[in-house]
């Protein structure tokens, strides 16, 4: 997936991915399904991508019905975090956010 936003390009081609989650519990024609990866450019930069049903934060919606879609979101350092604490397992972002996490 590509997109340029504010002028950025966001590729999950060229971005490293730092961890995905899905809804893997339901089954893809759920409308709660949706699957997403977390990535960082080669400049620094965060971005979730995923794609998901007509109940999902990627769902698209037209004339007042909903279906799957898909869409990348950028997100700051700290949005990032915040995302990877929700979804993430410990071990596939401390490396990543090592200054931004610290011991309790």
């Amino acid at each position: 997936m590509k997109k340029v936003i504010n002028g950025k390009v966001y590729n999950t081609e060229t971005a490293t991915l730092i961890g995905e989650y899905s809804t893997s519990g339901l089954g893809m024609s759920d409308f709660r399904y949706w699957e997403a990866g977390l990535y960082k450019t080669r400049k620094g930069n965060y971005f979730v991508a995923g794609q998901g049903h007509a109940m999902s934060p990627f769902a698209r919606c037209y004339a007042g019905s909903c279906g799957w879609g898909g869409d990348l979101i950028p997100k700051t350092p700290v949005e990032a975090l915040e995302w990877a604490e929700k979804y993430l397992e410990p071990e596939e972002f401390e490396e990543e956010f090592k200054s931004l996490i610290e011991e309790a």
